[in-house]
């Protein structure tokens, strides 16, 4: 499509239009303010509808910014000039009857988004009189009646001179204005005083404010750059980071415009240019969003992701879809204003202007001489940070590159930008021979296994562009967008936030989150292959192959490379394939059943495997993102590697089944002195062989004395809850009479009362009774709000139970419409598995699909319907997709081997999968379903 377009409609045509209004009704002020506002709200809406043509015709978001406000210049005019001429019209003013319009903030740098705010100042030469009331008063609500959101002040010289020292947001608002309308002298004398009084000598209080408000500005809105939804105003990268730059660029340097900069001496002419095409880009990436939504959103969601890489023209290419080669593009501009920032903050601390900074706030701030040398030739240490002596060090040496990165892990230093920025232009030394020198591997080794913050140093070298340049395979997934909702950061940074827990761990910061891997890590013989695995374990994401299998011959490459020996490489390899591995089975398996145990031994085989894998796994679940990890993952991981233990070391491979269940009864026989041998007899009967073999032994008491109180009772139905703040579950254990539907009453009862099912353990009794023990995740922390909550939920299952509502009508109130729009930018093909071989006694059914509310309950009624009993049941999601598993048999308690009987169940579950089409809208879980591994 062509979209060449002609001359854009803007502030003169508004000026042309207003003046032939003025010039027909200007002696009918009703008349005329009416059609003032209907030609401008016209203007408004075809000027903008012009802005955006020209926006998609030539994708330059600076200048669409620009174009809008001139657009809003030209309204803020015509009504300035309509108030002064006709409606307080002074035609000899006094000294109080002045006044200048001035924009202030982001409409003051020039600059506005389509849904940006109209920031005004009224500037008066003294306090305000009721001319200056009157005229402010009726500019204001002709801009309000056209629906723009304006933010105003009215001052006097003074009073803004007074503000601005009091306060530092009124005084960035002051450095950024603009001259608009009525008296300009007033304006000017304004700018002579504000330079003269509040600017002059005060850099280092101005810059310590903005850096100490971009620091909480940053914590609050997602301390990391790479946020796979990122905040294009607010964000760490985003355009704030820019503004803020130039603020301080203005205030210490005194320029007034963009390009002084580099005439100051701050940039040099090439990052002048990055600097313009980052601020390019971001406004680009900002007007298409708040015009595609038509408010001013700021927030690239996963919904918006896909429609703005359309509007500006990114195409599928390499493997990466048209939504991750334009997120791409954006991570890497975020990275670049990260460089920007650095760069300024080193010419200011060469100033002095800004406190120096230390490698990481764990590490003791070491204090020297401004500049004294290092035991490396072309190394110094110069204001507390690691430099290069002149600009031919990496010339002379490329392995310096690698170099300048282990001085500054060694020595707990940062490092110089001055530093970075002769890194930056030397990239391209990175060449064969260095990424094959046998000390550039070993430096690197030891960076990457440091005691120290190799997290912190690994991302200043990906920063900088070393890590890629020396890692191709590791370049390849930078800035690499992953298009789920399960990810919240870029394929490099979870990586390096992954290395980062490790590192964590080994130096116990984190014993009581993860005790057990605490407590392992201190004996595993592999500590470099453990960081290597986890440094390259996501390596090949993006690739048209299974990423761990590609993962791993990748991995085998660069193990010889960095000098590992062949078993070694062996184990390296292995851990990169099976990174998935323990976290799929702890989550999505039984873990009472001993297939699943023997098949798990059977893969990891050594003990040293298992503790590496473990380890890695807590790793890279903790380093997905904010609130993936709880307690629950934590514990099902100590489940499987404690009971896959016990078989790696014989444990239970000499006592077979008839004995272990009499050794279950015989344990549970001690626990209960106070029962008499018959009522224990009598209890034992009740249960099948699968319960004893199942069920731990503190589990199996509350259930005695459960099942007990309920037949003292007379009941049939009952209902007890307890909860486990470190697990992060409530467990809820249901009594009832058996039949085929009553797992899908349990779980509609659940989603109807706001629990988020994430596991469940069904058993029967001979006297047809139904014991299950339902898990839900923690809403509160503390114990007393939870047990609250979680009685709520079982006098819901109870209700249910006793027929006493209609659980389907309760379930469909509880599937939400918001959220649809997110999850619909998501497609996960609906998938049905059925498995024979993952169990001893049941048939293992796999249903993955895209997650919504309700889900758990549509498809336990689905397996009602066919009649199975369902044996236990795992929930999890990854995202936006469900993986949902559940243990079953037939009516008889036999597996499901008839062709035609799978075939039926796959059809009738893909039906239930289907409901979503009929109306139930996408959303998030049951109520908010628990995360898998990555």
């Amino acid at each position: 499509m062509d979209r060449r377009t002609g001359p854009i409609y803007g502030s003169e045509d508004i000026a042309a239009e207003v003046a032939a209004l003025e010039a027909r009704h200007g002696q009918d002020r009703d008349r005329l303010r009416r059609e003032l506002i209907a030609c401008l709200s016209a203007g408004l809406v075809k000027g903008r509808a012009a802005v955006e043509e020209k926006l998609l015709a030539e994708q330059d978001g600076l200048a669409c910014a620009r174009r809008l406000c001139a657009l809003m210049d030209g309204v803020v005019r015509a009504v300035y000039g309509v108030v002064v001429r006709h409606f307080y019209r002074v035609d000899n003013p006094s000294t109080g009857e002045r006044l200048a319009v001035v924009a202030t903030g982001g409409y003051g740098r020039g600059t506005m988004a389509p849904g940006s705010d109209v920031d005004l100042l009224f500037l008066l030469p003294y306090k305000k009189t009721a001319w200056s009331e009157s005229v402010v008063e009726a500019m204001l609500y002709i801009l309000w009646d056209l629906k723009l959101k304006v933010g105003h002040a009215t001052r006097s010289v003074d009073d803004c001179l007074r503000e601005a020292r009091a306060d530092m947001t009124i005084r960035t608002a002051l450095l950024e204005t603009r001259y608009l309308t009525g008296e300009k002298a007033l304006y000017e004398d304004f700018l002579t005083r504000f330079d003269a009084e509040i600017v002059e000598g005060t850099a280092q209080a101005f810059v310590e404010a903005k850096l100490a408000e971009r620091d909480a500005r940053i914590s609050q809105r997602g301390a990391s750059r790479y946020l796979v939804e990122p905040n294009v105003k607010e964000g760490k990268g985003g355009l704030r980071d820019l503004n803020t730059l130039f603020w301080i660029a203005k205030y210490v340097y005194r320029v007034r415009d963009q390009r002084q900069l580099v005439k100051a001496g701050l940039f040099t002419q090439a990052e002048y240019k990055l600097f313009h095409r980052c601020e390019e880009f971001l406004w680009r990436v900002r007007c298409h969003m708040h015009f595609a939504t038509g408010r001013a959103e700021e927030r690239l969601s996963f919904d918006l992701q896909r429609l703005i890489a359309a509007r500006i023209g990114y195409g599928a290419h390499g493997g990466l879809s048209a939504v991750e080669r334009f997120m791409k593009r954006y991570f890497l501009v975020a990275k670049d204003v990260g460089d920007l920032t650095a760069i300024v903050c080193a010419a200011l601390e060469a100033r002095q202007e800004k406190p120096r900074a230390m490698l990481d706030r764990f590490v003791r701030r070491l204090r020297g001489s401004r500049r004294s040398a290092l035991e490396v030739a072309g190394f110094a240490i110069e204001n507390n940070r690691i430099t290069v002596v002149d600009e031919e060090v990496f010339l002379r040496d490329p392995v310096n590159l690698i170099r300048l990165f282990w001085l500054a892990d060694r020595h707990n230093r940062a490092i110089h930008p001055d530093a970075s920025r002769l890194a930056t232009r030397s990239l391209k030394l990175i060449d064969r021979a260095v990424r094959e020198d046998q000390e550039a591997n070993r430096l690197f080794l030891d960076i990457l296994t440091s005691r120290n913050a190799p997290e912190v140093v690994l991302r200043r070298m990906n920063e900088v562009g070393v890590l890629g340049r020396f890692v191709p395979d590791f370049g390849r997934i930078v800035a690499m967008m992953q298009f789920n909702m399960y990810h919240h950061y870029t394929v490099d940074e979870h990586l390096l936030r992954s290395v980062g827990v490790l590192a964590e761990i080994e130096a116990g910061r984190l014993e009581a989150e993860h005790p057990l891997a605490n407590s392992i890590i201190g004996g595993i013989r592999h500590r470099r292959v453990l960081y290597l695995a986890l440094f390259l374990h996501d390596i090949a994401k993006g690739r048209d192959e299974d990423h761990s299998i590609a993962g791993a011959r990748v991995a085998r490459r660069l193990g010889r490379r960095f000098g590992l020996d062949e078993g070694e490489i062996d184990t390296l390899a292995w851990l990169v394939e099976n990174h998935l591995v323990m976290s799929t089975v702890a989550q999505s398996r039984d873990l009472a059943d001993p297939r699943t145990i023997a098949d798990f031994a059977a893969l990891v085989q050594t003990m040293e495997r298992l503790k590496l894998l473990l380890i890695l796994t807590v790793c890279d679940i903790k380093a997905v993102g904010p609130g993936v990890w709880n307690g629950w993952k934590g514990e099902l991981l100590r489940t499987l590697y404690y009971e896959t233990e016990l078989v790696l070391s014989g444990g239970h491979s000499g006592v077979g089944q008839a004995e272990r269940v009499r050794r279950a009864q015989a344990a549970l026989r001690e626990a209960l002195p106070d029962w008499t041998d018959a009522a224990f007899e009598a209890y034992a009967g009740r249960h099948y062989p699968a319960y004893w073999l199942k069920v731990e032994l503190p589990r199996r008491v509350k259930h005695a004395r459960f099942l007990a109180a309920a037949e003292a009772r007379g009941d049939t139905t009952a209902t007890a809850v307890e909860t486990d703040g470190f697990r992060g579950v409530t467990e809820l254990t249901v009594l009832a009479p058996d039949h085929p539907r009553l797992l899908a009453i349990i779980t509609g009862a659940c989603a109807s009362a706001g629990g988020n099912i994430v596991d469940a353990q069904i058993f029967t009794t001979t006297d047809g009774l139904a014991l299950d023990t339902i898990f839900v995740s923690r809403a509160f922390v503390e114990d007393e709000d939870e047990l609250r909550r979680g009685e709520r939920i079982a006098r819901a299952i109870e209700r249910a139970l006793k027929s006493e509502v209609r659980i389907a009508d309760l379930v469909d109130s509880r599937r939400p419409s918001s959220g649809r729009e997110r999850m619909r930018a998501f497609h996960v093909p609906p998938e049905v598995a059925l498995d024979n071989k993952l169990s001893q006694r049941h048939t293992v059914i796999e249903v993955s699909c895209l997650d919504r509310p309700g889900l758990l309950y549509d498809l336990t009624t689905a397996l009602g319907k066919l009649n199975l009993n369902i044996g236990s049941a795992h929930i999890a999601t990854f995202g936006e997709k469900a993986v949902d598993v559940f243990y079953v048999t037939d009516l008889t308690g036999a597996k499901i081997v008839s062709g035609s009987r799978q075939a039926a169940i796959r059809r009738t579950l893909m039906e239930a999968l289907r409901k979503e089409d009929d109306g139930h809208p996408p959303g998030r879980g049951e109520a908010a379903r628990t995360k898998a591994s990555p």
